[in-house]
């Protein structure tokens, strides 16, 4: 009897011991004062909780996608979550549990543009149902090279239809298989493109941050209007193997973060040479790459010479329609040069003029979707739609009703399939406007400016700043500037179908251009102004999902003690 005693007293010790231990590790998990907010947490506050064991990738996985559930009607950012999501963060946990962590990025979610393809059970789509159920032999190498670094791809951002390349009279953020983002920063905000899914999950901690794609501007626009920093590389420099082409001479893979510093961590894990994009091959000391994050220090803008080129904003705000943004703009200028900048003006591009009328980019780009399109088509293992050719696609969505046709046409297609205007992108006719675009935005443009004025970069209001480097396929870097006034004018652009371009709390950005591979310096001017101003959080998005770390949790879960871990 005695000894029945001794062992019901031991297990209440146990039990009460065991109950202790569960209160105390749901108290150590879940106090506020420890749990970053999803809504501006960075690579490194969800390092240092997951290595803490506050916090699991799992639970990261599980309330960003109750984030994404909160909002995603109303903004439409995502269209698909990675099925697998769950199992990979467990694997990543368990990594992390051994003493395993393969960098910064282990075990923090991301999403990815829907025209950059995942060898797995999501879809590759550019928002087209012609690409619905079509599979790729393996993942795009930005893909893969996320995933090595250990990041979580959490889903699938929607974007601008064939990022933009279809009609002449459709909207940014607009998919068929998507449908329509929206801004998030006003009600019906126009999201920009056509990255826009990835910029408005980013905006709004749906992820830690995005994969964008750029060609002209759409890396840069869409981080412009939704309060981030977007990184558009040097062509060449992100893989852009098993990514939807436009143009293999200025399509690029970027980061689109709320950061610099977590823009700058996305981009170490995608840069680099891959065999399978002979543009990398071009990364100047034999594919050795500088540390992006490295050069994320506050006196980076020490001793740089920054251009202003006054003649490209006086051309493209002729209507004054972003006095705004170019009084910000100005407004930085002090900033910088209080950084230790030196602000050299008027370094104007003595071919401007010659530029703004010019339709070389659109030859080219014609040219290359039409020959580069059915390379990608080739590369499928499934393709249920059997497209093989633009031709194919352009059937395919005027004859199926989701796509929206011809409500928004396929003129972009129609010019670029008429052999009139287009011929094959490896003519004569071709190449002579490939190579004028590189006087255009090289000796006659930003090349020319730099070289004249012994120059680092240039700065622009972002809204200014995409088209130059894109047709000679030069870094840019956005940083957030501002915001429009709370007496600013409603105003939607002809042809926006109702979305708001510009309103009270819209945001703008500021823009770093510089010489191809000059991505480190660019970052760290961008990081030395943004620590100096904090723009980004005078701002509030319209919608704001409320899901939290703690809403998660599971109670009773036990912290991990904190492991040496070893990178891989």
């Amino acid at each position: 009897m005695a000894s029945l005693r001794v062992l019901l007293v031991a297990l209440f010790h146990l039990f009460f011991l065991l109950d202790f231990t569960s209160c105390r590790a749901l108290s150590t998990r879940a106090d506020n004062s420890t749990l970053p907010s999803l809504a501006e947490a960075t690579v490194d506050e969800l390092q240092d909780g997951l290595g803490a064991g506050l916090f699991t990738s799992v639970d990261l996985v599980n309330a960003y996608v109750a984030r994404i559930k909160e909002v995603n009607g109303s903004v439409k950012a995502v269209v698909e979550l990675n099925p697998d999501a769950l199992a990979i963060a467990s694997r990543l946990d368990s990594e992390r549990g051994n003493g395993t962590v393969r960098g910064p990025l282990h075990g923090i979610p991301i999403l990815v543009k829907n025209n950059i393809a995942t060898d797995d059970q999501m879809d590759n789509t550019a928002g087209s149902f012609a690409l619905v159920g079509a599979k790729v032999p393996r993942d795009a190498t930005v893909v893969r090279k996320l995933r090595a670094a250990g990041a979580i791809i959490l889903g699938k951002a929607n974007l601008s239809q064939w990022a933009n390349y279809r009609s002449s009279n459709s909207t940014s953020g607009w998919s068929a298989y998507g449908g329509q983002v929206i801004g998030a920063y006003y009600p019906n905000q126009d999201p920009s493109g056509s990255s826009s899914g990835s910029g408005v999950g980013a905006a709004l901690g749906l992820a830690l941050g995005a994969l964008g794609t750029e060609t002209d501007g759409s890396i840069l626009s869409p981080s412009n209007k939704n309060n981030l920093v977007g990184i558009k590389p040097s062509v060449g420099l992100t893989s852009r193997s098993l990514v939807v082409p436009i143009s293999p001479r200025q399509d690029t893979v970027g980061p689109m973060a709320r950061t610099v510093k977590d823009a700058a961590y996305i981009l170490q894990a995608i840069a680099g040479v891959d065999q399978y994009d002979n543009y990398t091959s071009a990364i100047p000391n034999n594919g050795s790459l500088p540390d992006y994050v490295s050069a994320c220090y506050e006196s980076a803008l020490g001793g740089a010479r920054l251009g202003v080129p006054t003649n490209l904003i006086e051309l493209f705000n002729s209507d004054g329609s972003f006095d705004t943004e170019i009084a910000a703009f100005k407004a930085s200028l002090a900033v910088l040069t209080a950084a230790g900048a030196t602000i050299v003006p008027d370094t104007n591009y003595t071919a401007l003029s010659e530029y703004a009328v010019s339709q070389n980019e659109t030859l080219v780009l014609n040219a290359d979707f039409v020959a580069n399109l059915p390379t990608y088509l080739a590369t499928l293992t499934a393709n249920p739609a059997k497209v093989s050719s633009l031709a194919d696609v352009r059937t395919f969505t005027q004859t199926d009703p989701r796509e929206d046709y011809p409500d928004r046409d396929t003129a972009i297609w129609d010019m670029a399939l008429n052999t009139t205007d287009t011929p094959p992108n490896t003519s004569p006719e071709v190449w002579a406007a490939y190579t004028a675009n590189q006087f255009l935005g090289g000796a006659g443009g930003l090349v020319g400016a730099l070289d004249t004025y012994n120059l680092d970069a240039v700065v622009l209001p972002t809204s200014l700043s995409p088209g130059i480097s894109a047709i000679i396929g030069a870094p840019v870097v956005t940083v957030p500037l501002g915001f429009y006034p709370a007496n600013a004018t409603v105003v939607s652009k002809d042809g926006a179908r109702g979305l708001v371009d510009s309103a009270p709390g819209v945001p703008f950005g500021l823009s770093f251009a510089g010489r191809h591979w000059s991505e480190a310096a660019l970052v760290g001017y961008a990081y030395a102004f943004e620590q100096r101003t904090k723009a980004r959080a005078e701002g509030k998005p319209w919608v704001t999902p409320t899901t939290e770390l703690r809403d998660v949790l599971v109670e009773g879960a036990k912290p991990r003690p904190r492991q040496r871990t070893r990178a891989v």
